[in-house]
């Protein structure tokens, strides 16, 4: 990946190579960073850089190699809700630095919820942490994540709500790709980060949560302050206080004595 957004890479097979581009314009449409070794099918069109006098192929669209309907699926759901605007940034909430506790929506086994208490265990433990259990996986999956989610905008005890999951495949993810789930995120009164997978994983929740972060231990240290902070931001106001207050009084001693 270049600063400019473009992706410049080679395609490869037992036989041959050939270079490849893709502009930004078409790169932030794909829904997933590709990586070296991936297996991928695109579309695009034969061209000439010039500069070097080598042919290329100027890629228009790209998808994993090998998933068929699940990544079609993906893509048509990824465009009808950026038409209709949820993935619009005026339509984010604001995450609260200093939030009076913090929601986790996983599964109670899962081993992303325990990254996330240890995260904020240690980042925050001034921090209460209600857990809203829910399976992140197989049928009936998105049904309790809505479930979930619902409960937690009812109950109004959290300031933020972190949905969560390790990685896995695109089969295992796709709960998080339900329709009826990104819009009940949309809809949330509270605000949602959503940490799932890995950093090259993408899900329909990632694109419509006001938050995305790279995994769920990252997604437990952006949603509070680290308390260590707090302390640093602590001492340093109590210093400037007791300088204000040491320079008062002297300016109130000289007074005394010129009233003297």
């Amino acid at each position: 990946p270049a600063a400019s957004g473009h992706w410049y890479f080679t395609l490869k097979d037992n036989g041959a190579s050939v270079r490849a581009v893709m502009f930004r314009s078409r790169a932030t449409a794909v829904g997933f960073i590709p990586k070296s070794g991936d297996q991928i099918e695109l579309k695009g069109r034969v061209t000439l850089y010039e500069a070097r006098g080598e042919y290329q192929i100027q890629a228009e669209q790209m998808r994993r190699a090998g998933l068929g309907s699940l990544f079609e699926a993906f893509l048509a759901l990824k465009s009808k809700l950026h038409e209709e605007g949820l993935f619009e940034p005026s339509n984010k909430r604001e995450i609260l630095a200093h939030p009076r506790a913090i929601g986790v929506i996983t599964s109670l086994s899962a081993a992303a919820l325990r990254d996330v208490l240890t995260a904020l265990e240690r980042r925050a433990p001034h921090v209460p942490v209600v857990i809203y259990p829910a399976m992140v996986q197989g049928a009936g999956s998105a049904l309790q994540l809505r479930q979930a989610l619902a409960l937690a905008n009812e109950r109004q005890e959290v300031d933020t709500l972190l949905l969560v999951r390790g990685g896995g495949s695109i089969e295992d993810l796709w709960s998080f790709n339900d329709e009826a789930l990104a819009r009940d995120i949309s809809a949330s009164l509270i605000p949602v980060v959503s940490g799932v997978g890995h950093e090259t994983d993408f899900t329909i929740a990632d694109f419509v949560a006001d938050l995305r972060a790279p995994t769920p231990t990252a997604a437990a240290e952006l949603v509070c302050t680290a308390r260590s902070a707090l302390i640093d931001r602590v001492s340093r106001a109590n210093g400037q206080l007791a300088l204000a207050i040491h320079r008062k009084l002297d300016r109130l001693l000289q007074r005394v004595d010129r009233v003297s």
